[in-house]
């Protein structure tokens, strides 16, 4: 049996710790990616034990220590593209939540406010402790409009500022931290694989815990009511929360195959439905907007859930759209057999999808700007990084994620001049010093210091990106192995160099130093 992701390893193990069970988490649940979230100051150590009030502290800390889990993941999907996009909801609703007075000061400056995307094409969103929030790439597969999408969210986001995640936490009196963190990743696991969880030992806690995590149907309608209003507030059509509603439900009873796990943890009550369609009707609202950038996305998403080539071979063959179709659904339609094309390097048919696409976005800045991305990708894919420095051109250095990296990998294509080599380099240093939990970009500067001749700055680069997913043993390592090279003849130069990786690496050792004493007391 193939190991289960999402699966918690403590420092010095190195087998996984396996734990069972659906989560109902992920009934609960970027701008460019934010920095990874460091620890506020006096938080509760991991090893304390739960009891009476689950304070915002610990909340973070436990959701900091899941997503260290999380990120390294295969699943995790770091897509600037529809990262991007995502965090181009998220962002407003949240500013809309500050507004309402639904975030309290505490609650704001503490929280990761974080959303993430996961790579798996069921239909569901999650919300974690500590303000991060997950959404499967077969929930934006699944919308229609962006409004849908952002109701979504706007509930989750509910879910956070309500504080029910940390309410049900709050039952579990003599839990420590640790053993928290280590249900929920475990359960994360389990949730995606029946196999994995029929298969797994569990316990009377986990068995507790699962029941705590469900939300009350009070604290469902409260989600509700409250992200109606964020949404609304936040810029997006009223409208979408109900329409969302509907969707779910009849899609689900047309497929009901397990496809659909939101709707396990977040039952669609008659109630629920009608009460969102009151408040859309009473609300005031136009139609949607942003129908042709939310088609892009949802062709991307459709994609990247699921990138097997007989999948990728099917999504070909039925992608045609009716001539007489919205133009929405004919960009879904072209978009999506681009992007298949891409992935199974048929040049051609990407390219003559491209083509049909085109025209359908005229006059749609956004939409325009989310094609030329795919087109630059394309021609990265073929390895010219001179039509992919052409197509960028003119959205490089619009303060998008996807500008940033894609311009990046266009100054490190094959061929590329010396010149192009340190630009990226220079461009990307000056990126991850106001972002430095982008794991790609730290990647792409490690390439490209290491282009430029700079063998210290590209390992310590290796060091932060390993850093970045939480890998705190694997920096570590990384920056012995700089230390090592700044010994070696010819690095006498890269005396700064040498003494910043001595500093971080007494930093990082000491972090790792703690959390050991921290799960050792768990």
């Amino acid at each position: 049996m193939s190991t289960p992701s999402f699966a918690l390893r403590r420092p010095g193990q190195r087998r996984w710790l396996p734990l069972a069970l659906s989560l109902a988490l992920l009934g609960a649940a970027v701008p460019p990616l934010t920095p990874v979230a460091r620890a506020q100051n006096n938080l509760p150590a991991l090893g304390d034990s739960v009891s009476g009030e689950f304070s915002v502290a610990a909340e973070r800390q436990l959701g900091d220590r899941i997503m260290s889990e999380i990120r390294p993941d295969p699943l995790y999907f770091d897509d600037a593209l529809l990262g991007d996009y995502l965090q181009s909801l998220w962002q407003p609703l949240l500013s809309a939540a500050r507004a309402r007075g639904e975030l309290s000061s505490e609650l704001d400056d503490r929280f990761a406010w974080q959303s993430f995307l996961v790579r798996d094409k069921t239909v569901n969103a999650f919300a974690l402790p500590g303000g991060y929030v997950g959404v499967h790439l077969g929930l934006i597969a699944t919308t229609g409009t962006r409004d849908e999408l952002a109701s979504v969210l706007a509930h989750e986001l509910s879910h956070v500022t309500q504080r029910h995640i940390a309410r049900s936490l709050a039952k579990s009196k003599q839990q420590s931290l640790v053993a928290l963190a280590s249900m929920i990743v475990g359960m994360l696991a389990a949730s995606r694989s029946p196999e994995a969880a029929n298969a797994l030992v569990t316990g009377g806690q986990a068995v507790a815990l699962q029941g705590q995590l469900n939300f009350s149907r009070d604290m469902e309608r409260e989600a509700d009511r409250i992200g109606f209003g964020v949404l609304e507030q936040g810029g997006f059509s009223p409208a979408g929360m109900a329409a969302m509603f509907e969707r779910l439900q009849q899609s689900s009873r047309l497929n009901d195959s397990g496809a659909y796990p939101y709707l396990r943890t977040h039952p669609l009550t008659s109630e629920r439905i009608g009460e969102a369609r009151a408040r859309g009707n009473a609300a005031a609202g136009g139609p949607s907007r942003g129908l042709l950038e939310h088609a892009l996305m949802q062709a991307r998403a459709r994609v990247q859930m699921d990138s097997r080539p007989d999948v990728l071979r099917q999504w070909l063959r039925s992608s045609d759209a009716a001539a007489e179709a919205r133009p929405a659904e004919r960009l879904l339609a072209e978009a999506t057999r681009a992007q298949a094309a891409l992935l199974l390097r048929d040049w051609p048919t990407a390219e003559a999808a491209l083509a049909r696409a085109e025209p359908l976005v005229k006059g749609d800045g956004r939409a325009v700007r989310s094609l030329a991305y795919l087109r630059t990708e394309l021609w990265l894919a073929r390895g010219d990084g001179a039509r992919a420095e052409a197509a960028l051109a003119p959205w490089r250095g619009d303060g998008s994620r996807a500008s940033e990296l894609l311009a990046a990998r266009a100054g490190l294509a094959p061929g590329a001049s010396a010149a192009a080599t340190r630009r990226a380099a220079d461009e990307l240093q000056t990126w991850v010093a106001t972002h430095s939990g982008d794991t790609q970009a730290w990647d792409l500067l490690a390439l490209a210091w290491e282009r430029n001749g700079k063998p210290l700055r590209a390992v310590q680069a290796q060091a932060e990106a390993r850093y970045s997913v939480g890998d705190v043993q694997g920096a570590i390592d990384r920056l012995k192995a700089a230390q090592k090279l700044a010994r070696e003849p010819g690095q006498s130069g890269d005396f700064i160099e040498a003494s910043v990786i001595d500093a971080r690496l007494r930093q990082l050792e000491g972090q790792w130093r703690q959390r050991i004493r921290e799960e050792a007391g768990s």
